[in-house]
C-alpha cells in the first residue's frame, strides 16, 4: 500500500520527461528531450537547511521554473520562495521574512569554462553558471538564490532601536540608565587645545 507523500513523490517523478536523483536536488540533463518544460517542486526545510549559517529555512521552498535547451547549454527562469529566519543586525533577535526571489541563469558545461582564456568579467556572465557531469545541482541554486535575497541589513522592523552600546539591554523590550557618551580618542589633543583657550 502506497502512502499519500510516497504516492506523491511518484507521480511527481512519473509526470516529468526528466530524472532526478537524490532527493530531488540534482537534475540528470541526459533526460531532457523537449525544447522547453516546466519544472515546480516543494522542498522540505530539512533538506536545505545544512550550510546555511546565515539563516534558517523555516518553511517549505517552493522551486518553480521553465527550463530552455539548446544543444548543451540550458537556460533555467524562475523562482525560489520560502520564509527564512535571520539575525536583526540592530538588536540580533531572530525574525522570520518571506522570499521570493527570482532568476534567469543561463548554465554552461563546466569544459566551456576551462577552455576560455582570462578576460574582463561581463554582464552576462553574472547570469551564467556551469554544470559538471551533466547535472545540475538544485541545492547549490537554490542556496545561492537564497543568499543573494537576503537583505543588506536585516532588521526585525523598521524603527529597531538595536542593543545599548554599554549594558546590552534590547531597547526595543526596555529601557536602559546608561548614558550613550563616547569621546573619540584621537580628537582628545584637540579637546586639549580648546579648553587652553
Amino acid at each position: 500500500m502506497c502512502t499519500e507523500p510516497l504516492c506523491r513523490l511518484r507521480t511527481i517523478l512519473l509526470s516529468h520527461k526528466w530524472y532526478i536523483e537524490q532527493f530531488m536536488l540534482v537534475l540528470n540533463l541526459h533526460h531532457i528531450k523537449g525544447v522547453r518544460d516546466r519544472f515546480e517542486h516543494r522542498y522540505a526545510p530539512a533538506d536545505l537547511n545544512a550550510g546555511a549559517d546565515d539563516f534558517v529555512i523555516v518553511e517549505p521552498v517552493e522551486l518553480a521554473f521553465d527550463i530552455y535547451k539548446d544543444k548543451d547549454q540550458f537556460r533555467l527562469a524562475g523562482a525560489v520562495k520560502t520564509v527564512l529566519e535571520l539575525p536583526c543586525s540592530r538588536c540580533l533577535e531572530p525574525f522570520r521574512t518571506a522570499i521570493d526571489a527570482p532568476f534567469d541563469l543561463r548554465y554552461q558545461p563546466h569544459s566551456k569554462a576551462d577552455s576560455e582564456a582570462e578576460r574582463e568579467v561581463q554582464e552576462d556572465d553574472l547570469t551564467t553558471a556551469f554544470y559538471e557531469n551533466d547535472e545540475i545541482d538544485f541545492g547549490q541554486l537554490m542556496h545561492e538564490q537564497l543568499y543573494l535575497a537576503l537583505p543588506m541589513k536585516p532588521l526585525c522592523q523598521n524603527g529597531c532601536q538595536g542593543l545599548c552600546a554599554t549594558c546590552g539591554t534590547n531597547l526595543n523590550r526596555t529601557t536602559c540608565d546608561c548614558q550613550p557618551h563616547w569621546d573619540d580618542p584621537r580628537l582628545a589633543v584637540l579637546k586639549a587645545l580648546k579648553k587652553e583657550s
